[in-house]
């Protein structure tokens, strides 16, 4: 039994059993526990990204599409899909056109240029208001809850250094996964 494993009555729930099929060993534990926080994060950040949209302009858009909006607005310079793929570590290309259309057609944003590497988006003037209303809403909203919790500024670095490095694990992990793929039909 490690110390993790102890029983004593306070601290990070010890007592409480939190293995499962992905959690076998501490190590297991602490990697399925962050999974798991990861998971709930992004839905709940998701509903907050479309809830706040939604307070800025009546358009229904998924976390994603949000993103999106704001990544191409980002420097207030034009992007291209390559970039949009890039800078969202997405690879779902056709999930990122069919969301431009989205965005287009509620005239958030407009695109120029011609060819698969020639089109570039960028916001329109309804696309800034919009964007400038969220980020009021998110100041008002999410940064003033967030001010008031003390140290949670060095929290949310550390925590942003995590996610990146975490990031380049999971991708290398998806490489080496995908290079040692099982044959189909294999056991």
């Amino acid at each position: 039994m490690t110390k993790r494993d102890e029983p004593s009555g306070g601290g990070r729930g010890e007592a409480l059993d939190r293995s499962w099929h992905l959690a076998r060993t501490p190590e297991e534990v602490d990697v399925a526990e962050f999974e798991y926080a990861l998971m709930r994060a992004f839905e709940a950040f998701g509903r907050w990204q479309t809830e706040c949209l939604a307070s800025s302009i009546e358009f229904s858009a998924t976390g994603p599409e949000n993103a999106l909006l704001h990544i191409i607005r980002m420097n207030d310079r034009p992007k291209t899909i390559h970039d949009l793929a890039n800078m969202t570590n997405r690879v779902d290309v056709p999930n990122i056109q069919y969301s431009l259309r989205k965005l287009k057609q509620a005239g958030l944003i407009e695109s120029s240029g011609s060819g698969r590497s020639g089109v570039t988006y960028a916001v329109t003037e309804l696309g800034r208001k919009v964007t400038d209303r969220f980020a009021d809403v998110r100041s008002e909203l999410l940064v003033a809850a967030v001010s008031h919790v003390s140290g949670l500024d060095k929290g949310l670095q550390g925590s942003t250094r995590t996610l990146e490095l975490m990031t380049g694990i999971y991708e290398q992990a998806a490489r080496t996964a995908a290079t040692h793929r099982r044959k189909p039909g294999a056991e």
